[in-house]
């Protein structure tokens, strides 16, 4: 059984129609700016989504600060809080080059079937990225790299270093698979 999420003053409820409403929404009109729009307000977010796993940590795990948290169980404790608070179950592998993956078979911000012709979980991508920085305590950048809105049967996300998220960034661009990226 799950341990419920208790949402505060900084910390509300949305129906996922609202994360689609927006993306379709600013798309139209800023175009491709509208991806780092949204990864902004992802980014904005996870602070907060942060503290509110701080305050649900102790209750789930009976511990009070994630770094006492053993490394082989930190997978399931987020992928129970992310749940918890609506965003759907996740798992978390270890890849190449020092990268983890997230991959979430149910997604809050995807909308299956919609057609997209690049990944669109851009609120997760920011939300991601400051989430986990603020878990381990380093810089983290995330990408996207499989996106159910894209028509793929999950979505998948790519954790690691900045610069190592660059790399696979361009290496993106220029053609390559991003498991081609992580397993050289």
């Amino acid at each position: 059984m799950s341990t419920p999420v208790t949402l505060d003053q900084n910390i509300i409820g949305l129906g996922n129609q609202v994360l689609n409403s927006l993306r379709i929404s600013l798309s139209r009109e800023l175009g491709d700016r509208a991806a780092a729009c949204l990864q902004e307000a992802g980014y904005a977010a996870g602070e907060q989504v942060y503290d509110c796993f701080l305050r649900w940590l102790p209750e789930f795990t009976g511990v009070d600060d994630p770094k006492d948290l053993d490394a082989s169980t930190l997978g399931e404790v987020l992928s129970a809080f992310f749940q918890a608070l609506g965003w759907g179950p996740v798992s978390f592998d270890r890849t190449g080059k020092g990268t983890i993956t997230i991959t979430a078979n149910r997604w809050a911000e995807a909308v299956p079937g919609a057609g997209a012709q690049q990944p669109s979980c851009f609120v997760s991508s920011g939300l991601l990225t400051d989430f986990l920085g603020r878990l381990s305590l380093t810089p983290v950048a995330v990408m996207e790299v499989e996106c159910m809105t894209r028509g793929d049967g999950h979505c998948r996300f790519v954790a690691g270093a900045p610069e190592t998220m660059d790399e696979l960034f361009d290496a993106l661009a220029a053609g390559r698979g991003y498991q081609e990226v992580l397993d050289g």
